[in-house]
């Protein structure tokens, strides 16, 4: 799959353009110990699967932190991966709504934003340029976006909103992203930091997303639907 790289926020109003094939050393997710075994799901090969999920290529799959990540940005974070290959992966964190709304640096496309309709917290590289994600009906790729996978789509936040909007449906902007270099989701899903799950559609454009981290896991069919039940404070568990 192509790079989203080349539909991401391309001069958008106010911030710079957004590229996230280029910070291909990302920061980790801010675990004091990335190589200890993970506490819930140990010794799974990298290369099987994990949560149901073939982990060869996990473009369009959902990371759900595990209680491993204690904190930091990815702490009980549900992240959607947008490309993923050997040299390396991107993706944006579905759960971290900011208090800024999105006519604080793209008016002209507050009205079209999906509720919440504030900026999300996507990601700590490149917090000063902006994603557009959105759905696409049908089969054909509208002017301004560029397909993904399952319907999603990143938008040239460029391109006029009476473009664009006429063509999509659910609309959420993200400031900054999630990258990972070469062969480091690989090792951080190995030593248990991430659950590596199936995404729905919805999942992008949540209108509660601060209880997206419950819902994904409630859903699974395993042992993961228990993991829902900790609570966000350890010393409780």
């Amino acid at each position: 799959m192509q790079s989203p790289a080349t539909a991401t926020a391309q001069g958008t109003r106010g911030l710079p353009a957004a590229d996230p094939s280029r910070p291909r050393a990302a920061p980790t997710v801010g675990h004091p110990n990335s190589q200890s075994p993970g506490r819930y799901d140990r010794g799974f090969d990298v290369t099987g699967k994990n949560g149901g999920v073939e982990l060869t290529d996990l473009s369009g799959s959902l990371l759900v932190a595990t209680p491993q990540i204690e904190d930091g940005v990815f702490r009980r974070s549900v992240v959607l991966l947008l490309h993923h290959d050997a040299e390396g992966a991107q993706g944006v964190v579905l759960n971290r709504p900011m208090e800024a709304r999105v006519d604080a640096v793209l008016p002209d496309w507050q009205e079209h934003a999906t509720s919440p309709s504030v900026l999300f917290e996507g990601g700590p590289v490149g917090l000063d340029s902006a994603l557009g994600l959105v759905t696409v009906p049908g089969d054909v790729e509208p002017m301004g976006v560029k397909r993904l996978f399952r319907g999603l789509g990143l938008v040239d936040l460029d391109t006029p909103p009476s473009i664009v909007v006429p063509e999509v449906a659910g609309l959420r902007i993200f400031a900054g992203y999630a990258g990972w270099s070469p062969g480091q989701l690989e090792d951080e899903v190995g030593s248990g930091s991430w659950y590596v799950v199936e995404s729905e559609g919805r999942d992008a454009f949540d209108d509660d997303p601060q209880g997206l981290w419950v819902r994904v896991l409630r859903r699974q069919r395993d042992h993961l639907a228990f993991v829902s039940t900790f609570p966000a404070d350890p010393e409780l568990n």
